[in-house]
């Protein structure tokens, strides 16, 4: 069995509106709600074996905050310039190409993506996942390379306003 954490980047700043979007970092409320999660996600006993991550700034941010959080190496998150912008297809053939012997992989990026593969993947149905939100899925898989829609159960779906 197979676990997939998607995890939505932090919110971001809109600070600097001629920032090129790559570039936001987190705001205030994103640097308080990264770590808070990590902490969920810390208390829930989640250790990946794999962290994949836009290279987006925001993205990058949220990656690191939690990983530290959760005691995973920083140095072994790996960055993919394909997370970001990524729609759900995209999604499918990143996870797709993961070793199988990684057994808990967590994907670190972007709306509207996330949510659809979110959607695809588990049998409850998630609005939208929201900044700072991690959605969990179980899949009866051995391989990555057989990861397909509608065979996940949704383990678990968490956000900051959910414990508010």
């Amino acid at each position: 069995m197979k676990k997939l954490y998607l995890v939505r980047h932090a919110k971001s700043s809109w600070k600097y509106p001629k920032l090129d979007d790559f570039e936001r970092p987190l705001n205030k409320r994103g640097r308080k709600n990264a770590p808070f999660m990590g902490t969920v996600l810390k208390k829930r006993g989640i250790r990946p074996d794999l962290i994949l991550s836009s290279p987006a700034n925001r993205a990058a941010m949220t990656a690191r905050i939690i990983a530290d959080r959760i005691n995973y190496p920083l140095d072994d998150i790996i960055y993919l310039e394909s997370i970001y912008r990524a729609g759900e297809e995209d999604l499918f053939q990143i996870i797709k190409q993961m070793d199988g012997g990684i057994e808990r992989l967590m994907l670190v990026g972007h709306n509207p993506g996330l949510t659809a593969l979110a959607n695809a993947l588990g049998n409850d149905p998630v609005g939208n996942v929201p900044t700072s939100g991690i959605f969990s899925v179980r899949l009866k898989i051995s391989s990555w390379k057989k990861i397909r829609g509608r065979q996940g159960k949704t383990d678990f779906f968490d956000y900051p306003k959910k414990f508010s």
